[in-house]
């Protein structure tokens, strides 16, 4: 699954990235979590007749999926993930994998791998990043909440695929990666049906991904600071060199708001 993430690249990166007409300005983001505002990329927007360009737009969606039948949000469960193999039969995430298909800016995600079972080890926070840098499009999927009150909830989820062999020793789970070759099509939910786009629900090639392990101050949601993905060594390398280590940075200031 991915339980945390983090868009460290600039407004201007993503918006060439996304082939965005414009895009308001943003901070970089090392920590994000459920239920806070994530940045994602619709390609809903209309244009004037005979303009064939790309047409999408960035929008600022609740990490936690809420379909528009739901009565209380208080009593259905966060959806921060879909599974990509069966997200188009359930009842939750069947809509928006026909209608609002989007894709999720990141530069990267958090992943815990867990000790052996029975063992008292902690889980071990790795840094999963494009092995090149830049910024990564996952699969993503938007629902609009309509509550009682007449306001409008716009919010959203990231679809996973079974974990490709760099990743499948820390975590059996990773988000789906959509290629700007493909961003057309999986967006294109006028003539691509969910069965149209389904090769596009596999695991990121093998090289694709690097994971760095990282301090666990990441667990903390109040811990935004760039210093959660510095590379540590593992446990067991850390008693040897215990003596040169150097404390962490303290945490920046809160980062809950990209705008």
């Amino acid at each position: 699954m991915c339980g945390r993430f983090s868009l460290t690249a600039s407004p201007e990166e993503v918006q060439e990235f996304f082939g965005l007409d414009e895009i308001e300005d943003f901070p970089p983001r090392y920590n994000i979590a459920p239920t806070q505002p994530i940045l994602i990329v619709a390609g809903d927007v209309a244009r004037a007749p005979g303009d064939n360009r790309a047409a999408r737009r960035a929008v600022l969606v609740r990490w936690g999926l809420l379909p528009s039948w739901v009565k209380d949000p208080r009593e259905f469960p966060l959806l921060i993930n879909a599974r990509s193999e069966t997200a188009a039969g359930k009842n939750s995430f069947r809509a928006a994998m026909r209608h609002h298909r989007v894709l999720v800016a990141a530069s990267g995600f958090y992943e815990w791998r867990r000790g052996a079972k029975g063992s008292k080890e902690k889980s071990t926070p790795f840094w999963i990043r494009p092995r090149h840098g830049g910024v990564v499009a996952f699969a993503g999927l938007m629902e609009t909440y309509l509550p009682p009150d007449g306001s409008e909830i716009d919010t959203g989820a990231i679809l996973t695929v079974a974990a490709n062999q760099t990743l499948a020793p820390i975590h059996d789970r990773m988000p789906v990666v959509i290629e700007p070759q493909d961003f057309a099509r999986w967006l294109d939910c006028k003539t691509q049906e969910p069965r149209d786009v389904a090769d596009l629900l596999t695991p990121a090639a093998d090289d694709f991904f690097e994971a760095v392990r990282v301090s666990d101050a990441v667990n903390k949601v109040a811990n935004t600071g760039a210093e959660l993905q510095s590379p540590v060594a593992e446990p067991t390398a850390a008693k040897t060199v215990s003596t040169r280590s150097t404390p962490a940075a303290a945490p920046t200031a809160d980062q809950l708001k990209l705008l």
